[in-house]
């Protein structure tokens, strides 16, 4: 349909509008991005041989708010949904979750998208990059009302494929005439896009979100700048330099007795200036302090611990053996919190993707659907006795299940499914009668030793 194909168009167009800066968070979160205040003129005068030191601090950044982002499961009415489980087990989603997240931070968002697999009665759940997804929100509902996914192939065709509430279309646009052509169509008729999108630190009039790197990325550029410049002191000041006065340029030979490059004789330990014969000597100057440049680097790090809510030992200005275990978690509250905050955020993507997943296969959403909540492994660092204590307290208490104990332990549901397992083997051998699972594992029968006959 030719509406259809205008609409892509439109649609194309402005994912490609966002394609430099979408690029940008991502040379930065990859430690590619260009070494910032410094001169042209100087880089051009060193010939190339500058090699820029990138103190990939954004990665850091991202990657430490990441790992405390695992999904652990969804729950239905507080009853855990071992269906939706197994849909997310099914579509890789241990894995493809983190690289969402990770995307979503860096990136400003990212997209998941659920169809039909054409192999099996499970829905098929992608992740998606913001490079190559853009979904358009309606602005009095929030809700996403059409969305396309570009991707091009190794002969430069390029291929759209629209999502619409009722149908997904596909097209096509060949190298050999720039002319976009539909070549399938999906009526699905789910009433809903399929496309839901994961946003970081979105905000009321900015659905799009905002990157995690925006205040990092200032100050990991200084960085950058310093730890250079640090290193291009390091191979001309920071060894003894020696002045031959009485000698020029032209007295300078390497090896082989060829004539040194203007170049070579500035980077070498040895430097000269024209004088009378009678007037030779050599002179040595004193070896230059990096100290301005450490504690350069450790004032920046600092204020990215600052702005990133990092405890001072991951960004490595600080050396010091932490007090306590109490220690070590006040360092890392606002870390923690911020962890929280994007598991609220991003737990509510992760349900609208459920919900989707069995509106693919039921055509039909259950009772109580509504009430999805998604399971997060707990995104503070306590120890192992602490978690058993606190787990143990509150269960003998009476404030949660068992179930809710092991959860809180940390557990998997495949692990704690074991559990029950075996907890309801132990109750069908006490009411057969064998009361020994209660007192723990038998004991293993003594043997005595054969007897021997004595001389």
């Amino acid at each position: 349909m030719a509406d259809d194909t205008d609409l892509a168009a439109q649609l194309r167009d402005r994912l490609l509008r966002l394609q430099p800066d979408l690029s940008k968070w991502s040379r930065y979160y990859e430690g590619r991005q260009g070494l910032s205040y410094m001169a042209p003129e100087l880089i051009r005068e060193m010939e190339g041989r500058i090699q820029p030191v990138i103190v990939n601090w954004p990665r850091l950044v991202v990657d430490s708010l990441e790992e405390r982002l695992d999904v652990e499961g969804f729950r239905i009415d507080q009853r855990v949904e071992d269906r939706l489980w197994d849909f997310w087990q099914a579509n890789g989603l241990d894995e493809a979750s983190q690289q969402a997240h990770v995307d979503a931070l860096a990136m400003r968002r990212s997209y998941v998208i659920v169809g039909a697999n054409d192999s099996s009665d499970t829905p098929l759940i992608t992740v998606e990059s913001a490079a190559q997804v853009y979904a358009d929100r309606d602005p009095r509902t929030r809700q996403v009302t059409k969305a396309i996914k570009r991707w091009t192939d190794d002969d430069d065709n390029e291929f759209l494929t629209l999502y619409l509430p009722d149908r997904t279309v596909y097209l096509v646009t060949e190298y050999n005439g720039r002319v976009t052509r539909e070549y399938d169509t999906d009526v699905h008729n789910l009433g809903v896009v399929p496309v839901v999108p994961i946003v970081n630190r979105s905000r009321i009039t900015d659905n799009d979100g905002v990157s995690e790197l925006a205040d990092v990325v200032p100050l990991s550029d200084a960085a950058c700048k310093i730890a250079t410049d640090m290193m291009i002191s390091a191979e001309f000041h920071a060894m003894p330099r020696r002045v031959v006065v009485g000698m020029g340029e032209d007295d300078q030979f390497d090896q082989n007795g060829r004539p040194l490059s203007k170049w070579a004789q500035i980077a070498g330990r040895i430097w000269t200036i024209d004088a009378l014969p009678s007037e030779v000597n050599v002179q040595q100057f004193n070896e230059a302090n990096l100290a301005n440049f450490h504690q350069t680097l450790n004032t920046l790090a600092r204020m990215v611990a600052s702005m990133s809510g990092l405890p001072p030992h991951f960004l490595g200005y600080s050396d010091a053996n932490p007090t306590s275990a109490d220690a070590i978690r006040s360092a890392e509250t606002r870390l923690v919190k911020r962890a929280e905050r994007r598991q609220r955020a991003f737990g509510g993507a992760w349900e609208q993707v459920m919900r989707l997943a069995l509106l693919v296969a039921d055509n039909t959403l259950p009772e109580g659907i509504d009430s999805l909540e998604t399971i997060w492994r707990d995104a503070s660092t306590p120890t192992v006795a602490q978690k058993a204590d606190a787990a143990v307290k509150l269960r003998t208490a009476g404030l949660i299940s068992l179930r809710q104990a092991r959860e809180d332990l940390g557990y998997t549901q495949e692990q704690i499914a074991v559990m029950e397992a075996d907890d309801t083997k132990a109750v069908d051998r006490v009411l057969a009668g064998d009361f020994t699972s209660l007192l723990g594992p038998k004991p293993a029968p003594v043997t005595e030793p054969a007897a021997t006959d004595v001389p």
